[in-house]
């Protein structure tokens, strides 16, 4: 049965990534109101017509609709567990599936306001940010997560608020260590350099603990990076944007993976 609670929680999480890299997707292409304002309807139909627009968005809420099936699954499949039916056997399942499913809950009540109020950034960035949380509850969260969860944060209010082209090359803004122009550089590079805080601390970790996973994660942190610049030194294609999303949420996951459990794995637990 344990086995069976793994497999629905892995089958969430790898839902979840893809719903964020389907996110961003909209947000690149400029898709967010593929469906109008209206919510959970489509254009006010439950099958709409599919213009290109409306088929991004209209698929992104699929995808959504599929997590979050799954997580008050996982939900219902911990109380189940708990509650020892069908097998006389009780287990004490992972609570992190409670906390995914108020996150949901969360995520999903910020999607509606996000298309009711017609994508204000904040609303924007905070559907990310509990997307973000929501994966990390669904593989079990630790640690160096604070660091990442920021990171990505920044990069969305990056994006979201026009300042990807603020800092032109690289690795520093416009030639400087610390810049003198507007907002829209600072947030940029605050961006930046919590990437590079990341990447050192990504290396120290995985030098300390020699832990082939900790690697995993210098690996990624270091394609990101990587992307990152080819996407500033060619002038933010699509395409590279998209990718730079995805590994986002990648390096995220990875982290989650790596860094040891808070919370107690499901384990029989028997009457005595």
């Amino acid at each position: 049965m344990t086995r069976s609670f793994t497999r629905l929680a892995w089958s969430a999480a790898a839902c979840t990534y893809l719903l964020i890299i389907l996110g961003a997707i909209v947000r690149i292409t400029g898709s967010g109101m593929g469906c109008g304002d209206h919510w959970p309807l489509c254009n006010g139909k439950l099958l709409p017509p599919l213009d290109l627009p409306t088929l991004i968005e209209y698929g992104h809420r699929l995808a959504a609709a599929l997590v979050s099936v799954l997580v008050s699954g996982l939900a219902v499949y911990a109380w189940w567990l708990g509650r020892g039916a069908g097998s006389g056997e009780r287990y004490v399942p992972s609570r992190t599936a409670y906390v995914a499913l108020g996150l949901l809950i969360v995520q999903v009540l910020l999607g509606a306001v996000t298309v009711k109020l017609e994508l204000p950034p904040w609303t924007v960035i905070l559907h990310l940010g509990t997307a973000m949380l929501l994966l990390a509850t669904l593989i079990v969260a630790a640690r160096v997560l604070t660091l990442g969860f920021v990171t990505v944060l920044l990069g969305a209010l990056t994006a979201n608020l026009g300042a990807a082209s603020a800092c032109l090359g690289f690795p520093l803004c416009n030639g400087q260590l610390v810049p003198d122009g507007n907002y829209l550089q600072h947030i940029q590079w605050t961006h930046r350099l919590l990437a590079y805080t990341l990447f050192g601390y990504a290396v120290w970790w995985a030098w300390r603990t020699r832990a082939p996973a900790a690697w995993g994660v210098v690996a990624l942190v270091t394609l990101q990076v990587a992307v990152a610049a080819a996407m500033v030194l060619l002038g933010l294609p699509r395409s590279l944007q998209a990718i730079h999303v995805a590994l986002g949420a990648g390096v995220w996951a990875w982290i989650v993976i790596a860094t040891p459990s808070p919370f107690p794995l499901p384990r029989p637990f028997t009457d005595r």
